[in-house]
């Protein structure tokens, strides 16, 4: 077992703590550390009386809110692998919220002093000590800049990264043991989950990292009525302070309030699927964490709402690769086409190469039937892709991170459309959108496209060309070509003399210093044998000179 450090000993048994404390025990007594104490279940008073407790899934999610900021955090990226995960356990992980506590404002001003060197009543025409929001990374407060601009200021949490690093490191012995000492544990992969934890969580703590996201995404939706993206103040973002833009909105999730304000919410649905497609397929470059606490609606035109986004600390990109595959794959399942699906999988490398496309294609064609007997305003595009993967598994499907992300942001799209106008009938939203992208991508216009991004290319080549050409024919009229060919098979037959002399030295040599060896072994067994000795020395110089010459070939 990995070594645990004093303070990592203290928390992992808080942590086992708090595990009993909510029921679940017995994930703690079958890990290698606890399993010869297994007894002990037994001394508790809690479990002397058979009680009704709450679903596994339920008091999984109690149980991480308990632990704090960086198990919630943890909870909700788990969330999103389904492929991992039982379906009611991750639905459960899904509710949770960053329900953490806020931390004084006068630390938020401390930090901001800190990071630009100057007093907050310098930077701002005013600062509100009292939070907008908190989560387990940041917190928000509302300002006003010396211009007269309003913005939020989001700060990091004070100490958060040595805490964040100390949980990982437990996290990571959690995950080495697991995978140690169960084979259904292993088979999930713990330790690469946690890789992939970290990643996100500590790109999350770079709030440059997150202005820039925001920068981009801005710029490909500028001029758009369909998304508005916040200003960034490059002047005012440091590595642990971001000022932007504070916009102002209806909270998505607010579905009351939209329908007071006579939102048009079946555009208001289809639009969020749009925006979706547009970022993954045009831009590609998509806000990976759109829940409904990161999206607001602009209502100022009920009837031609608005998106507005926040928090852009996880951005999903994908290969030109991966789109097309991707889009291909949708319209062959919206076919049936499931050998085509099979086939595409193999072709794009998500599953081996040696997969039979035969047995792929039976294993996901007894997936998706019973999806496409209900109506297609019912089938749900990110429980087809759940399913595909989790089918794609048994085929040693490695996990693609990009995809990973794709799914999450598509359930969470979804979901929300779904949400607020039932009757979305998602493929009639997405179908025209993935053809009109599949035909600029393979037709004519892809071609043209490729020429013009070429050109610049080409153009500073063009001078060359006559020369390069004139060069080329005139080598292969005067044979330098044919010479050249002659040469190389010189080169090649002479490289396997030298290698077959060489293997003959060494083998020479190889048998006779064995050789020297056994008849040094009879000289000592057998006396008469008279000049042995001498014999058997001579016969080893002779083979140490001859491996030592077939070495230098």
């Amino acid at each position: 077992m990995p070594l645990l450090t004093p303070g990592q000993f203290i928390r992992m048994l808080h942590i086992n703590w708090v595990l009993m404390r909510h029921g679940l025990d017995d994930i703690v007594f079958t890990t290698h550390l606890f399993r010869p104490f297994r007894f002990i279940i037994y001394l508790f008073p809690w479990n002397w009386f058979r009680r009704k407790r709450k679903p596994r899934a339920v008091r999984m999610r109690e149980a991480l809110e308990d632990l704090g900021p960086i198990f919630i955090k943890f909870g909700q990226m788990l969330s999103t692998r389904r492929d991992l995960l039982a379906d009611d356990i991750a639905d459960e992980l899904q509710r949770l919220q960053d329900n953490v506590p806020v931390f004084p404002g006068n630390q938020a001003r401390n930090i901001i002093e800190k990071a630009f060197g100057e007093n907050t009543d310098d930077l701002f025409e005013s600062f509100d000590e009292q939070p907008l929001a908190s989560a387990s990374i940041a917190q928000v407060h509302a300002a006003v800049l010396k211009t007269g601009e309003e913005v939020i200021v989001k700060v990091l949490r004070p100490d958060i990264l040595p805490v964040i690093k100390r949980d990982i490191s437990l996290l990571y012995i959690i995950a080495e043991l697991a995978a140690r000492y169960s084979s259904q544990l292993r088979r999930l992969r713990p330790v690469e989950v946690i890789e992939e934890y970290e990643k996100t969580i500590l790109d999350e703590l770079d709030l440059l990292r997150e202005a820039a996201n925001a920068s981009q995404l801005r710029r490909n939706f500028e001029g758009s009525n369909d998304l508005y993206v916040p200003e960034v103040y490059w002047d005012y973002v440091r590595k642990n302070v971001l000022v932007m833009e504070r916009i102002y909105g209806t909270p998505i999730r607010d579905v009351d309030s939209l329908l007071e304000q006579n939102t048009d919410m079946e555009r208001l649905a289809a639009l969020g699927v749009e925006i979706f497609f547009t970022q993954v397929f045009s831009h590609n470059f998509f806000h990976a964490d759109m829940h409904p606490g990161n999206i607001f609606v602009d209502t100022t035109d009920p009837k031609n709402p608005k998106y507005v986004a926040v928090d852009f600390g996880i951005m999903g990109t994908l290969s030109q690769t991966d789109k097309r595959y991707l889009a291909e794959n949708f319209l062959a399942f919206f076919q049936r086409d499931y050998y085509k699906v099979a086939k595409l999988h193999v072709e794009s490398g998500w599953v081996p190469s040696h997969t039979r496309v035969d047995e792929f294609e039976s294993a996901i064609r007894s997936v998706c039937e019973p999806i496409f007997e209900k109506p297609l305003k019912e089938i749900s595009f990110g429980q087809l892709l759940l399913r595909l993967f989790q089918t794609a598994r048994r085929f040693n499907m490695e996990v693609q991170p990009q995809l990973v992300l794709l799914q999450k942001t598509l359930l969470n799209i979804e979901g929300l459309g779904r949400q607020l106008y039932p009757e979305l009938d998602l493929w009639r939203t997405a179908k025209p959108f993935l053809e009109q992208w599949m035909e600029e991508q393979v037709g004519a216009r892809a071609m043209l496209r490729a020429l013009k991004d070429d050109m610049p290319y080409l153009v500073e080549k063009l001078p060359e060309m006559p020369g390069l050409i004139y060069k080329s024919l005139k080598a292969y009229a005067d044979g330098e070509y044919h010479q050249q060919q002659l040469d190389d098979m010189r080169k090649i037959r002479q490289q396997l003399d030298r290698n077959h002399q060489r293997s003959t030295y060494v083998t020479s040599g190889s048998a006779a210093i064995i050789g020297a060896s056994v008849i040094y072994a009879l000289a000592d067994s057998v006396p008469m044998i008279l000049g042995a000795p001498v014999l058997a020395w001579l016969s080893g110089i002779t083979g140490v000179l001859l491996v030592i010459n077939g070495l230098k070939k």
